[in-house]
């Protein structure tokens, strides 16, 4: 007689049913960036994706998040008017990256926008009396704070994948990091001033018919026991691929990828 999987809580270990299930929403986290404008997204959604969020793991268990929802329509047109105005940057710099069209920030349903305090960095393995620019402290505050954006990252993944079991379709707006996006955003949001934005997360009904894009095969990122050297990359390669690959992967369906 087979002996039976164990279980964890009532769940038993290699449930490939239960797999299933969480794959099927994976698989449908589908980016899309212009939502229909005649939906209007329920308090409950709202409050059910955040609740997804609060479980997520972090770094000493500081869960250094907070989610501010956004339905107040002036608003929303005052954060897309910022990107806009940052993709006409990028093109007068020359930088030739293949910008979305950030309109649709303005029009989504769902807009929330992910915020991080980054002094709980001291909650993780740093030498609290020494001065954090100083070269033994340096190292450990920088690793901090690659804890505290994972952390914040693990959590924001939780929401989308929620947002998705919901049925709707997501983005996600990562352009954020520049000090004039928080000095552009944060008055809009009463944020104070310790607290940093990271991300906004929109989402909804898609305006248009949706496509799934373009992933990299499981042997091309999974290695056993050591790193695969067949699929590092040199400097070389890597410049190739943003020449010539970029555009093709960020915006094309699976179908339409050369």
């Amino acid at each position: 007689m087979a002996e039976a999987s164990p279980t964890v809580r009532g769940v038993e270990i290699g449930d490939r049913a239960r797999y299933d299930t969480f794959m099927d929403v994976v698989v449908n986290r589908i980016t899309t960036r212009a939502f229909r404008v005649d939906y209007s997204v329920p308090r409950e959604h709202f409050e059910l994706i955040i609740e997804a969020a609060r479980h997520s793991p972090s770094g000493a268990n500081a869960q250094p998040w907070h989610y501010i929802v956004v339905t107040d329509p002036e608003v929303k047109r005052q954060i897309s008017d910022y990107f806009v105005a940052e993709q006409g940057r990028r093109a007068r710099l020359g930088m030739k990256f293949p910008t979305p069209n950030y309109h649709g920030i303005a029009t989504a349903p769902g807009v929330i926008v992910v915020a991080t305090d980054f002094r709980f960095v001291r909650a993780f393995p740093v030498l609290r009396h020494e001065d954090p620019d100083s070269p033994v402290n340096r190292p450990y505050y920088e690793n901090a704070e690659r804890i505290l954006l994972q952390s914040v990252a693990a959590a924001t993944m939780s929401a989308h994948l929620a947002a998705a079991a919901l049925g709707y379709n997501v983005w996600w707006v990562t352009a954020i990091g520049q000090q004039d996006a928080q000095e552009a955003i944060k008055p809009l949001l009463d944020v104070p001033e310790e607290i940093s934005i990271i991300d906004i997360m929109c989402f909804g009904p898609p305006a248009k018919p949706i496509y799934k894009r373009w992933k990299k095969e499981l042997s091309q990122i999974m290695s056993w026991d050591r790193f695969d050297r067949s699929q590092h990359l040199t400097d070389e390669q890597v410049e190739d691929w943003i020449k010539t690959q970029r555009h093709r992967v960020m915006y094309r369906s699976e179908e339409n990828v050369d």
